[in-house]
């Protein structure tokens, strides 16, 4: 019988089985293997390495985690994750100017398959990184320590790149691991890498967690930080013009814009979160300023909003005599891919995070490195889910369950065929 003929004996069987009140896991196993490549040389064989090598992979997360790799000064993190890409085997490995860690197993067809983690962290985890005494440390279940819950992303990639290559498992596709620098400031590291690999990737898969959920599409959010300017003075002397007059008759405008209400079912959201000015009672500011946070599903209603921004900043420079500037200050692109939802790269995430036994929600509102792929109408997902608790805090933690089920699930969208049209 051909693989054409089974795939819809397979659906019929997966429908049966959650008819039955079979698991999620258990309907998925019943799928159609070919999707997910489990019967390639190597595949299985592959799955259980990740699980044998746990101890090695946890070790290397408390290495990376250690690193104080805040935003924009990831440097030495990426030469440490270099140096572990070039142990398991990844040829081509370089650390570019980002700085991004890169390596690849190269495939057959002549076309690319990215896997993306992120490399930097927030600055508030660089802080208590240095507050703390020692690198991070593994506990039963878990590595402890501020730094490791987003490289645990890493981590479980670079399992996954290790178990590919130790078991011979040949890939369709050239596999391009990417651990990414400055997602925090801006999404840069992704951008640089994006450049290279638009013309030739067959999609981009973000790592963000287990297969928990699995985002498709992307949601643009545009952050600006909105600067007002007037006449100094003491309370004495004081009187309008007034920089704070200008920020609270701006601010109530643009939170009456009524975009958000036209285009709720687009997510579009303008949020004012922030407010700063002046340092003492009695003293009139030169200059204040408020942040201005622009969200939406499509890109028009972001810039119909930010016309309306800029058109009420006009007004209300004549209405008081303030002037105001607006600066980026950080612009993350969206964007929305006709099909995307039914396309091979999405069907097979979603079919391997099941047969790993996760019940993934699926989501056209994603928010990381994969929108710089969107955006630029490159088919990109984003695997969310568990990673650990407490990031941020100084009792952050990275789940080594978690980093495993992480691995897997990379192995098996790396291994798969990720044909366009099945």
């Amino acid at each position: 019988m051909t693989a054409a003929r089974c795939r819809p004996i397979a659906s019929a069987v997966l429908s049966l089985a959650l008819t039955a009140g079979l698991s999620p896991s258990a309907a998925a196993r019943q799928q159609d293997p070919d999707l997910l490549g489990l019967e390639k040389a190597g595949v299985r064989a592959a799955l259980d390495q990740i699980e044998r090598d746990r101890d090695r992979t946890a070790a290397f997360l408390v290495e990376i985690g250690g690193i104080i790799s805040p935003s924009g000064q990831e440097r030495e993190r990426a030469e440490a994750v270099a140096a572990r890409m070039r142990a398991i085997g990844l040829e081509r490995v370089r650390v570019d100017s980002a700085p991004n860690a890169v390596g690849m197993v190269p495939g057959r067809s002549g076309r690319a398959l990215v896997f993306v983690s992120t490399l930097d962290d927030l600055a508030t985890v660089a802080e208590h990184q240095r507050r703390r005494a020692g690198p991070p440390r593994i506990v039963g279940d878990r590595v402890e320590g501020p730094g490791t819950n987003t490289s645990l992303t890493t981590a479980a990639m670079l399992a996954a790149a290790e178990a590919l290559i130790a078991n011979g498992v040949e890939p369709a596709h050239d596999l391009i691991f990417a651990a990414v620098a400055q997602e925090e400031t801006g999404l840069r590291g992704m951008k640089q890498l994006y450049e290279e690999y638009r013309e030739t990737a067959v999609g981009f898969v973000d790592i963000l967690g287990d297969g928990g959920s699995i985002s498709y599409g992307a949601i643009g959010i545009h952050w600006w930080r909105v600067i007002a300017r007037g006449p100094a003075g003491h309370s004495l002397g004081g009187g309008l013009p007034n920089v704070n007059q200008g920020i609270a008759r701006a601010v109530d405008r643009i939170l009456l814009l009524p975009q958000p209400q036209q285009y709720r079912d687009e997510r579009t959201v303008a949020n004012i979160a922030q407010v700063h000015s002046g340092v003492v009672f009695n003293h009139k500011p030169a200059e204040g300023w408020f942040s201005l946070d622009l969200r939406s599903l499509d890109n028009e209603v972001i810039a119909a909003m930010e016309a309306g921004v800029r058109d009420i900043l006009e007004e209300v420079t004549i209405e008081t005599g303030i002037d105001f500037e607006t600066e980026p200050f950080q612009l993350t692109p969206g964007g929305q891919l006709p099909g995307a939802r039914e396309s091979a790269l999405v069907r097979t995430a979603e079919a391997a995070a099941r047969w790993l036994g996760r019940d993934p929600r699926l989501s056209n509102a994603g928010s990381s490195n994969m929108n710089v792929a969107v955006a630029g109408g490159s088919p990109a997902i984003g695997l969310g889910g568990s990673r650990g608790g407490s990031r941020g805090e100084p009792g952050e933690w990275a789940d080594i369950p978690a980093m495993l089920r992480t691995a897997r699930l990379v192995l098996l969208l790396a291994a798969a065929p990720l044909e366009q049209d099945r």
